[in-house]
């Protein structure tokens, strides 16, 4: 017996499908596929769930000094002239950042391997460039779902048959994050 699914694909063609698929359940919560599909988008979900669960708490908090430019009431830069070139004025602020242990990092990067760069590009005409905004994946994985799953033994996906489809009554199902 395979250990998986073919799907009718080349070995390329299949692995960008199901990164492709795996992407959009973590991000969206739910997605509507084929059940043949919907199984094996689940064995590599799954897998990177308990991979975040696992490594939910593995960072320390750090003190970190930064500059940051500082603003005039618009959001606007301050600038003063020194020299005879406009420069702008930075203030010195301590931030506490989260920093990854190894085997977080390590975690970090599998999961990256498997997920695609995700961005979320607003509805509204006005502004989409520039609300345009790069969605880490791996940090929702460990600040959202690896702290909802760290109870549950497995099972982080449900399928839901939903009938055959029209043009080739493959059957259809919602795989949907429990």
């Amino acid at each position: 017996m395979a250990k998986y699914r073919k799907l009718s694909k080349t070995a390329d063609q299949r692995k960008a499908l199901l990164r492709n698929q795996v992407t959009a359940l973590l991000y969206h919560g739910r997605i509507i596929t084929t059940e043949a599909r919907a199984k094996e988008v689940r064995r590599i979900a799954e897998g990177l769930i308990a991979m975040a669960a696992k490594e939910k708490d593995n960072f320390e908090m750090v003190k970190v000094a930064t500059k940051v430019a500082r603003k005039d009431k618009d959001g606007k830069r301050i600038k003063e002239v020194v020299d005879g070139k406009r420069v702008t004025k930075y203030d010195i602020v301590d931030k506490e950042i989260k920093k990854d242990l190894p085997s977080r990092n390590f975690a970090r990067r599998k999961i990256m391997r498997v997920l695609y760069p995700v961005k979320d590009v607003p509805l509204a005409k006005a502004g989409r460039k520039r609300e345009t905004k790069e969605v880490d994946l791996a940090a929702k994985l460990f600040d959202e779902y690896g702290p909802k799953y760290a109870t549950r033994n497995g099972g982080y996906t449900r399928i839901i048959k939903i009938g055959p489809r029209k043009g080739d009554a493959a059957m259809e199902v919602v795989l949907e994050l429990v």
